[in-house]
């Protein structure tokens, strides 16, 4: 295991995961620096909402194979508790929104027929941040209590580690502990539908402020899970393809899993085609004009097209291969091109009403170099975590209380 260690702390991630937040940052500050600043704050917007879904998304599948009782999980539910690591992060960049809200609210200034009391900036944030804090709070001490159960005391691990297993302290009764689990799972999943609900409205809904949509919420925060599962798989995959058999993954890990996130797959199409076929034939202006602004232009139906190929109809297809779920490298490549599909969808939602290049190609250089810096953001909290509790995906052993 002192092998496995050392592999660990050599692996070049760290140095690669920096460039990447540097680059990001430095590229945020050059289209500040040169007058971009709609384009900047409008990208910053895209990845906050993506990153922070699919950590809010991964994290409830660890909560639903608890509730449940699922066997099958194993080490993928240690796994999806790791992206909690990533929540303070995206509480601090949802805070730093405020500085950009001149860009990211095209309805300030307009008449809104009544909708002021509700869309106010100051309103809108500190509802927000107030549900959030909620949410993160609800999730971090289920993860709390979950390590208590799962890890336990390794002489020689560091400080950061020592000071976490006194913190972590085993529970005089493991039963309770796992009850309290219960308790904050389900408090979890319904507050999860609340605020992912209330982020899709204010942040998204509200760019076209007399569009109304009563599935909106339902469709962002099933979006959120289907892309949680499919950050779990990909963190999966790479850990297997790594270490191998020292993992605590096998094949029917990935088998199941995969079925899951083939089913949650259909489920996505499934709530995006009941929204865009209930504007389409009802045919009310306030509803036609959200579909009318995101296809008049070919660049965004390209991209529309690409999401619907790339995070349906190629994970559909794939998966129905029984041996396309047990290979991690299929399965990586897979997940990756299905959340890079949902990362363009987010930028098709939010880019037309923010007049994000309306006309033109809509991704340039810096735009790809903010997202990778999000990445690195995000893949940095979720290894640290991994690094500091190797137990939950390297097979040191089984706490026994």
């Amino acid at each position: 295991m002192t092998l496995l260690k050392t592999n660990m702390s050599k692996r070049p991630f760290g140095a690669i995961l920096t460039i990447l937040v540097c680059a990001g940052f430095g590229s945020f500050l050059i289209l500040l620096g040169f007058k971009q600043d709609a384009r900047a704050w409008q990208v910053y917007l895209v990845n906050v909402l993506f990153w922070s879904a699919l950590a809010q998304g991964a994290l409830l599948f660890s909560m639903i194979m608890h509730v449940t009782k699922a066997r099958w999980s194993g080490a993928l539910q240690n796994l999806s508790e790791a992206f909690a690591a990533f929540f303070p992060v995206s509480f601090v960049l949802f805070v730093l929104l405020y500085a950009g809200r001149s860009h990211l609210f095209p309805w300030l200034g307009q008449d809104l027929h009544g909708k002021e009391v509700w869309l106010n900036v100051p309103f809108l944030m500190t509802r927000d941040l107030v549900g959030l804090l909620l949410l993160y709070g609800l999730g971090t001490a289920y993860v709390f209590h979950a390590f208590r159960c799962k890890t336990w005391s390794r002489a020689g691990a560091g400080r950061v580690r020592a000071a976490l297993d006194r913190f972590l302290a085993q529970p005089a009764d493991p039963s309770a502990c796992r009850g309290r689990m219960t308790t904050l799972a389900v408090l979890y999943m319904l507050t999860y539908a609340v605020v992912l609900s209330l982020i899709s409205v204010d942040w998204i809904m509200s760019m076209d402020p007399h569009f109304i949509s009563t599935l909106f919420g339902g469709y962002f925060f099933i979006k959120a899970f289907y892309i949680g599962m499919g950050g779990v798989i990909i963190l999966a995959s790479i850990l297997y393809l790594a270490y191998g058999e020292e993992t605590r993954l096998n094949d029917s890990h990935f088998h199941d899993i995969g079925k899951l996130f083939f089913a949650f797959c259909v489920v996505w199409a499934y709530f995006l085609y009941a929204q865009v076929m209930v504007i389409w034939y009802g045919n009310i202006p306030e509803e036609t004009h959200y579909l009318i602004e995101r296809f008049k232009y070919q660049s965004w139906k390209l991209a529309f097209i690409f999401v619907f190929v790339v995070s349906f109809m190629v994970p559909f297809f794939t998966l129905l291969n029984q041996r396309a779920k047990v290979k991690p490298a299929v399965m990586l490549v897979l997940c990756s091109l299905a959340l890079t599909g949902i990362w363009v969808e987010n930028l098709v939602m939010v880019g037309p009403p923010l007049r994000f290049d309306t006309g033109a190609l809509p991704l340039r250089i810096f735009d790809v170099l903010i997202s990778l810096g999000f990445l690195g953001l995000a893949a940095g909290a979720v290894a640290t975590l991994l690094k500091l509790f190797p137990e939950l995906f390297l097979n040191y052993g089984e706490k026994t209380n």
